[in-house]
């Protein structure tokens, strides 16, 4: 047999290591198409079994009765298939199954959240906000510390879509998917900024400065999507310099976003000006594939009925506070009452108006 080369036995390896990568990722792709399969079939299991309990026990389900019948079987299970059904396990199959009623749609659910998401969520009482998660879980594929983390952070109370009304906000999320995303669950009401370590006084250049140092975790803050274009970007118009402090970009809502850093309060004329923004914005820096700009105004101080009565988050200018520490989440809460509040009072003086 004749002897090789250097170079056939290099095209060999070369070949060889070829073949090799190219297989390692089939098998790394089926590996996690299984893993994917294999998730969704163990949660559509537990459904069925909770499913299956509550059309059997029926009204006594939660009574002292049904629950010792619950105890009595997670024994003979766990017996006969070993951990995985015990009484709290099978008191969560049924939650989830109670929860989520349509077999259809949790077998859609199931093909991008594991059965430790519906746990999760099955603990969120409120349906808005329960839902709020569950949608953001599957179009930013949140794992399940992912999701407890922006639970602790308090992250459906800080979004623009919470101070709406719950109908309104239950016929938003139903329909959102990373086709249709609103941008009320992409900005939010307060933005927390403790990375940056700034503590008494500060001023705006300060802040940009801070912010610039920390932008990997200020994107991150301002959520997934987010790209960053400029600093101080200059628009001239009739010989008069502007300077945005930040441009962006958002991928899915395909827009320019500018980010006018304030300190205080918002003020009614902060409005105008960022409307010169973003008319220029849309007249000479828009492309033909994007939507329009929007604005983000990111104020040191709260003050909701100026921004309700200005109705600017119904249009492309929001307003939101940012802290520069996490307040107690009590704060949150009552930030979001308010809202709600003044929001519910303004619906009903229009309706007078009416």
């Amino acid at each position: 047999m004749k002897q090789m080369n250097k170079t056939e036995i290099d095209n060999i390896n070369h070949k060889s290591t070829q073949l090799r990568l190219g297989i390692e990722k089939l098998i790394e792709k089926r590996g996690r198409d299984v893993a994917v399969y294999l998730n969704a079939e163990i949660s559509r299991l537990y459904w069925s079994i909770g499913n299956y309990i509550i059309a059997e026990l029926q009204y006594e389900t939660y009574s002292k009765y049904g629950q010792q019948i619950v105890k009595t079987l997670s024994q003979e299970l766990t017996n006969k298939y070993g951990k995985g059904y015990t009484y709290s396990g099978l008191n969560r199959m049924i939650k989830v199954a109670e929860i989520y009623t349509e077999e259809e749609m949790f077998a859609t659910l199931s093909q991008t959240l594991s059965w430790s998401h519906f746990i999760e969520l099955i603990a969120i009482k409120n349906p808005a906000k329960r839902l709020f998660y569950q949608q953001m879980c599957m179009i930013e594929n949140w794992s399940i510390r992912t999701l407890r983390q922006k639970e602790e952070s308090m992250l459906f109370e800080r979004s623009s879509i919470a101070a709406k009304p719950e109908e309104m906000i239950l016929q938003t999320l139903q329909k959102t998917d990373h086709a249709n995303l609103s941008p009320d669950l992409i900005f939010r009401n307060t933005y927390i900024l403790d990375f940056l370590g700034l503590n008494g006084y500060f001023s705006e250049n300060d802040l940009e400065d801070a912010i610039l140092s920390q932008l990997e975790k200020f994107v991150l803050e301002l959520g997934q999507g987010f790209a960053f274009l400029e600093r101080q970007k200059r628009l001239s118009i009739d010989s008069t310099d502007y300077y945005l402090d930040l441009l962006l970009y958002h991928r899915q809502l395909n827009c320019l976003v500018v980010i006018d850093l304030k300190l205080g309060k918002f003020k009614p004329e902060y409005k105008g000006q960022m409307e010169l923004y973003l008319k220029y914005l849309q007249k000479y820096e828009m492309q033909p594939h994007e939507n329009s700009p929007v604005g983000l105004l990111l104020c040191s101080e709260g003050n909701t009925e100026h921004i309700e009565l200005l109705l600017l988050d119904e249009g492309n200018i929001k307003v939101a506070q940012y802290l520069t520490s996490f307040p107690d989440k009590q704060w949150f809460v009552e930030k979001l009452n308010k809202s709600i509040a003044i929001a519910q009072q303004n619906v009903k003086l229009e309706i007078k108006k009416s």
